[in-house]
């Protein structure tokens, strides 16, 4: 019994030894990195000027309107095939483009009134969020040109083969005769 807990304290001390060597060995190491950067680019400093920001907005716009066009002939050929998979895909990718772009007209103006207020800071925060805006029709656009139509492109056309075992019979007379079965009516007691 004593041998045991001698084995026991033994284990425990040199376990301890492990994890204080281990915590030594760490801090020798220095501090640990720093964390990853949140921001993922999003902080990017402009470097043009507002009247410069205005007219690369235009610009950013006239790309939008354009895949906007794209992506709607997309819709209605898909339409003209009925091919309501790709159909629904498309109306999908077509009606998210257009809330965007709806945004990044809305932001427009906003930049157009910041440039005319001669306020760099909001316009250049302006253009950064047309700049997402611009970036997510992109995607959205890529997005509807990998909208998957019709079933049968991909699986090939299908039939539907039916076959009936002569062995069963489809003669009435064949038929067993329908089972009856009749419940005893309920006692009634004698007793009032």
């Amino acid at each position: 019994m004593q041998r045991e807990r001698m084995l026991g304290f033994g284990a425990l001390c040199a376990l301890s030894l492990f994890v204080a060597a281990g915590i030594a060995s760490a801090q020798a190491q220095g501090a640990p990195p720093p964390p990853p950067d949140t921001n993922a680019g999003l902080q990017r400093q402009v470097t043009l000027t507002p009247a410069q920001q205005l007219q690369e907005t235009d610009t950013y716009l006239a790309r939008m309107e354009s895949a906007r066009s794209v992506v709607r002939r997309l819709l209605e050929e898909a339409r003209s095939q009925r091919d309501v998979v790709k159909t629904l895909c498309l109306n999908d990718k077509l009606n998210q483009i257009d809330v965007t772009l709806r945004s990044a007209r809305e932001r427009r103006q906003s930049l157009d009134l910041a440039v005319k207020r001669d306020d760099a800071e909001m316009s250049s925060h302006e253009f950064t969020i047309l700049g997402v805006l611009r970036q997510r029709v992109e995607q959205l656009t890529a997005e509807a040109n990998q909208c998957i139509g019709k079933d049968a492109d991909i699986l090939g056309e299908t039939s539907t083969v039916t076959q009936i075992d002569p062995g069963i019979p489809d003669d009435p007379a064949f038929f067993p005769p329908p089972i009856i079965i009749q419940e005893p009516a309920p006692s009634a007691s004698v007793i009032k």
